[in-house]
């Protein structure tokens, strides 16, 4: 039987992680639904739905329902909760879970109470949300718990979530709307702009991981990608250096670094030592960008590592907050069934 099974879930634009008390990371699947237009009848989710992007015929429509890390289509982001919750916890089950989820630091108090009750409908027992910065700090490895600055910079689909942490808690935090699709759309305007070709999300996706680069002098090389040539509208195949990558993700990259800048603009002296000291820790699928953290101590002065599993931080941490409840209450809010926010 489930009773007292508790569930961390980082509700990701990308990708979501299922974290099970006890178990370990058991689910990770692409936040993607496939629905029939007409009757919005949900056809796939998860990694089936992801091969079906942009290949989809007229009846079929492969969607995101969360957007820069927030909930864009409820009732389809409230399926995919109880697709994930029945595939970690049964067709059968008698108790219903906890579950936390991770939210983006920015967001507002409407954004936060969907997300709970998204929840809440999918089947939980109790919903909290705990934010990512802090979940990530967690999964990360940092010592929280002492009076000593951290920091540290998640960056996921669709948000970029920067976080100085200190005595479990967040001293200050900011949460840009950028992240690693912004990185995929820029790749897809800089080759139509520059060769007249169209491409899709997933071939931007994949030139970014095979040659992206937001340090060029560390990356050279090549990768064709296809598409459809704008002026004779038919099949072209182009090749792309690591050097327009970086020329093509600029903007969103300078973004991230912005934030960071600020973000270290504002942190208070005695905290700002022990992060000259101890560095930025960076997580979240987008931090494997080739270059980044070169680039981001670089502009900043300061130490940047990489978590060692930085694509499952958040999703650890969310667990790690479940397994330490009382030590991290005061950071996540509640809502149980019949009852409101704690």
């Amino acid at each position: 039987m489930n009773f007292g099974m508790d569930i961390g879930i980082d509700l990701g634009t990308a990708t979501s992680l299922v974290y099970v008390k006890g178990k370990g990371i058991v689910l990770r699947e692409p936040s993607v639904v496939a629905i029939e237009t007409e009757t919005r009848r949900i056809v796939a989710i998860g990694e089936e739905a992801r091969r079906m992007l942009g290949r989809t015929p007229g009846n079929i429509m492969a969607i995101r329902p969360l957007r820069d890390g927030v909930i864009a289509d409820y009732d389809i982001t409230e399926s995919m909760l109880r697709y994930f919750i029945t595939r970690v916890c049964g067709q059968r089950t008698i108790f219903r879970p906890r579950i936390m989820v991770c939210i983006p630091s920015g967001v507002t108090t409407v954004e936060r109470r969907a997300v709970l009750e998204a929840t809440m409908q999918a089947g939980a027992s109790k919903a909290y949300t705990i934010e990512e910065p802090l979940a990530a700090a967690l999964g990360a490895g940092l010592d929280i718990t002492q009076p000593s600055g951290n920091m540290v910079v998640d960056i996921g689909g669709g948000t970029t979530d920067i976080a100085i942490l200190s005595l479990n808690g967040i001293v200050l935090s900011t949460s840009v709307r950028v992240g690693g699709d912004k990185f995929d759309e820029a790749i897809v305007r800089y080759v139509k702009r520059a060769y007249n070709l169209l491409i899709g999300e997933r071939t931007a996706e994949e030139l970014k991981i095979a040659i992206g680069t937001a340090f060029p002098q560390e990356r050279k090389g090549t990768y064709e990608i296809r598409g459809r040539d704008l002026v004779a509208g038919l099949p072209k195949t182009v090749s792309v250096s690591a050097s327009e990558t970086y020329e093509a993700m600029y903007e969103p990259i300078m973004a991230v670094v912005d934030a960071i800048k600020g973000m270290l603009d504002k942190c208070p002296p005695e905290l700002a030592g022990d992060i000259v000291e101890k560095g930025v820790v960076m997580t979240g699928g987008g931090s494997l960008l080739h270059g980044l953290d070169i680039l981001i101590s670089r502009e900043t002065g300061v130490p940047v590592h990489l978590a060692d599993d930085p694509m499952s931080c958040v999703a650890l941490g969310t667990g790690q907050a479940l397994e330490n409840f009382d030590l991290l209450q005061d950071q996540v809010v509640m809502v149980r069934r019949g009852k409101g926010n704690r």
